[in-house]
C-alpha cells in the first residue's frame, strides 16, 4: 500500500500540482475515482465498448486540466463536471452519426457491481438497466444526472442547456417512466 492512499483527494491534487513531475499523486486519484467514473460512462454512453475509453479520456483532461482547478469544489465534483460533459458530448457525436449501441447493458445506476451481491439484487440491477436502455436519452440522461450522480437540478440545467423547469418536468416524467416500465419487466 503506497503511503499516498492515507491522503485525501486534496491533498493528492496539491501534490500533483506542486510536482508535475511525479504522476503517482494522480494514479492514486485515478485509482481512487475509476469504479464511479466508469460505471457512470457506462450509463450515460449505453455502450461496455465505449465506457473505458471514455472513462480513460475523462481521467486524461482532468490530468491536463489539473493546473486550472481551483479547488472551489471537491475534486471529485470537479471530476464528475468533467465525465457529465465528456459523456453528453461523446451521445451527440453518436447521434449525429446516427450510431447506436442498442445491445449494450451497464451498471445500475453509479454503483459499481460486487461480488457479494444477492441473486435478487442481480436480478434487479439488470431490470434497471434494461429499463434504462430502454429509455429515450431526453429523459434518461436528466433522471441520472439527477438521481444516480445527485446533481441539482440548476447544476443539470446547465450541463444540458435548458431549463430548470424543462428540467424538472423531464426528471419528473423519467421517474414516471421508468417506474412504469419497471413494473412491466417484473411481470
Amino acid at each position: 500500500m503506497d503511503s499516498l492512499d492515507d491522503e485525501t483527494d486534496e491533498q493528492l491534487v496539491l501534490r500533483a500540482q506542486a510536482n508535475t513531475y511525479d504522476t503517482r499523486p494522480f494514479e492514486t486519484l485515478v485509482r481512487r475515482h475509476q469504479g464511479f467514473v466508469a460505471a457512470n460512462c457506462r450509463v450515460i454512453s449505453r455502450s461496455d465498448v465505449d465506457a473505458d475509453d471514455l472513462a480513460q479520456e475523462v481521467f486524461v483532461k482532468a490530468y491536463f486540466g489539473l493546473a486550472r482547478f481551483e479547488h472551489r469544489a471537491q475534486f471529485r465534483t470537479w471530476l464528475r463536471r468533467i465525465k457529465v460533459h465528456h459523456c453528453l458530448n461523446h451521445l451527440r457525436r453518436a447521434r449525429a452519426a446516427t450510431m447506436v449501441d442498442l445491445d449494450s447493458a451497464g451498471e445500475a445506476l453509479s454503483q459499481p457491481a460486487t461480488a457479494d451481491i444477492s441473486l435478487a439484487a442481480a436480478d434487479d440491477r439488470q431490470r434497471i438497466v434494461h429499463v434504462l436502455d430502454g429509455m429515450s436519452d431526453t429523459l434518461r440522461v436528466p433522471l441520472l444526472l439527477r438521481d444516480g450522480d445527485g446533481m441539482s437540478y440548476e447544476e443539470i440545467a446547465q450541463h444540458l442547456g435548458l431549463g430548470l423547469s424543462a428540467v424538472k418536468m423531464r426528471i419528473k416524467r423519467g421517474r414516471e417512466e421508468f417506474r412504469r416500465r419497471f413494473v412491466e419487466a417484473g411481470a
